[in-house]
């Protein structure tokens, strides 16, 4: 095969590199040969050569380079379905405004949703109205997990639970030194928090 231009080598391994960064998969043959002026068979023989000089490796199609291996494309789908009250317990309005995907790298595998924060109840832990709260979907939690959970007025609330069992009362506790214990005889718990995305101005507050 004849000796292709090197300095397009490079160009052509990094529109591949970004282009598999944004859409998750190789670019074709057509779409590198629309991007550089060249036929669609130039881009194939470029490709095929700059497998041999060890730049990328290619089979079938897929293109990879020691970037892209590293990319973890495992993402979950996530609801973001409003805002959670972090005060008094309001009904929640659930509309699904948009569905993310969060990475499993950073989240982990499982059934999650998110939602956003409103009011102060929980701002001795860091979290601020506004702050968008990764929930994993489960019934049951620990003593000490943040959780939304539906009171028996049928309303719900993000709050650390705790359980009396001298009592048989379940405690809705505000991470504010403000305010005080809900205690109810049940609850149900819809789900505990994973993470909190916050604004970076938020995390200027947390150091004031």
């Amino acid at each position: 095969m004849r000796s292709k231009d090197t300095g397009l080598m490079q160009r052509i391994k990094d529109f591949c590199e970004g282009y598999y960064l944004e859409h998750n998969k190789s670019p074709s043959c057509i779409c590198i040969g629309e991007e550089f002026g060249i036929t669609r068979n130039t881009a194939y023989r470029y490709l095929v050569e700059m497998r041999e000089k060890g730049m990328i490796d290619y089979e079938n199609g897929s293109i990879h380079t020691e970037k892209t291996n590293k990319v973890n494309a495992e993402f979950s789908s996530a609801a973001l379905v409003g805002s959670i009250p972090c005060g008094s317990p309001e009904e929640e309005f659930e509309e699904i405004e948009e569905i993310v995907q969060l990475p499993v790298s950073v989240f982990g595998k499982g059934d999650f949703y998110l939602l956003r924060a409103s009011g102060e109840s929980m701002i001795d832990v860091g979290i601020y109205d506004g702050d968008l709260l990764v929930i994993r979907k489960q019934s049951e939690a620990a003593d000490g997990d943040i959780v939304v959970a539906l009171t028996p007025d049928n309303t719900n609330t993000l709050k650390t639970i705790y359980f009396d069992k001298e009592k048989g009362e379940v405690i809705l506790h505000p991470e504010n030194k403000n305010m005080e214990d809900m205690r109810y005889p049940y609850c149900t718990v819809q789900g505990v928090l994973k993470s909190v995305i916050k604004d970076v101005e938020d995390i200027k507050k947390l150091r004031k």
